[in-house]
């Protein structure tokens, strides 16, 4: 395996593919990533030699934050958010959907499992 930015990338896969294991590059920017290198996205990640792991690296290093640090730099806006008291750090404090979805149904990623709360039964009728 090559390891890029911390992350080992798998080997049998295509690189374009690959590269999106590590946190802070999806498709668009393992394109980008690619095209500076001069690498062909439909090569296997086995096939690449040395100076191409190397160039991919530096190109990384240089042009994206990735992992740790993104890790950090979102951890860090969320924790602005919920200093400042905005609306959107009250709904990260509160687990709940921060870009105006709604909760009365749904958004059960975001608050978790359904707790049951003890309701009325339906009365039996004596006759």
């Amino acid at each position: 395996m090559a390891r890029i930015a911390g992350v080992d990338i798998p080997r049998e896969k295509r690189v374009d593919v690959s590269l999106r294991y590590i946190f802070g590059i999806g498709a668009t920017a393992a394109k980008d990533v690619l095209e500076q290198a001069r690498i062909d996205g439909a090569t296997r990640v086995r096939d690449l030699t040395e100076p191409q792991v190397a160039k991919i690296r530096e190109i990384i290093d240089r042009g994206f934050t990735v992992e740790g640090d993104l890790r950090r730099e979102i951890a860090l806006n969320i924790k602005r958010l919920q200093e400042i008291g905005s609306y959107r750090g009250l709904r990260h404090r509160r687990n709940l959907p921060v870009r105006g979805q709604r909760t009365r149904t749904n958004a059960r990623t975001r608050r978790g499992t359904r707790k049951t709360v003890a309701g009325r039964k339906k009365a039996v009728s004596k006759t």
